[in-house]
């Protein structure tokens, strides 16, 4: 009796470690997938923050030569539709950022669309899950710059005598956003390009 218990002692020890071990590496598993999760969430966020910065300085950018204050109506026109952004260096200002997070990127400018891919220089670290191991996170963002304003009504501003060299006045113009606001760009005291940018485009994430 005595020898059989000792016996049925013996058969259980071996189940009791495969046991054990499957536990753990099952419990290793799900770290490895929980730091995985982790590792794509770190790409995604660098994705939105670089796609977003790259929208942003190109909305904040006029293509170079651009003055507002020479600009005539059918320019107006024309840069309230995006058609004079300066997209040069967005994909700059999203490397930028995306090394902020830790992060490299690539990018596709397509006014007014930008695309960013990146890759973290995290990585998942060792893991028992074949394959997981050395990983780094990868994913894309695309941001997009809409217009929000349409030109109004546009007046040369009078002048109390002729301008040298029979030059054209500068023109005054009144724009309309959507929710009912109105802005007039005054020539006289004109507002920098970067704070109306703000005001004529949003820039957005989009599917």
């Amino acid at each position: 009796m005595i020898e059989r218990r000792l016996g049925d002692r013996g058969q259980a020890f071996p189940i009791y470690i495969v046991v054990v071990a499957g536990l753990l590496f099952a419990a290793l598993a799900l770290f490895v997938v929980g730091r995985a999760s982790v590792v794509r969430s770190d790409a995604q966020g660098a994705a939105d923050a670089a796609a977003l910065a790259a929208a942003r300085d190109a909305r904040d950018h006029l293509m170079p030569g651009i003055d507002l204050l020479t600009l005539k109506p059918d320019g107006w026109k024309k840069l309230l539709e995006g058609g004079l952004l300066d997209a040069d260096g967005a994909c700059g200002a999203a490397r930028d950022f995306a090394a902020r997070n830790d992060a490299t990127a690539d990018c596709e400018p397509d006014l007014p669309r930008f695309t960013v891919e990146v890759t973290t220089t995290g990585t998942v670290g060792d893991s028992v899950v074949p394959g997981a191991s050395g990983q780094h996170g990868t994913a894309n963002a695309t941001a997009v710059i809409e217009p929000r304003c349409q030109l109004g009504t546009a007046v040369a501003e009078p002048s109390p005598s002729p301008s040298p060299g029979g030059e054209e006045k500068p023109v005054s113009v009144e724009i309309k956003c959507k929710g009912g606001g109105e802005i007039k760009f005054d020539p006289a005291k004109p507002e920098p390009w970067r704070t109306l940018a703000g005001t004529f485009f949003a820039v957005r994430l989009v599917d």
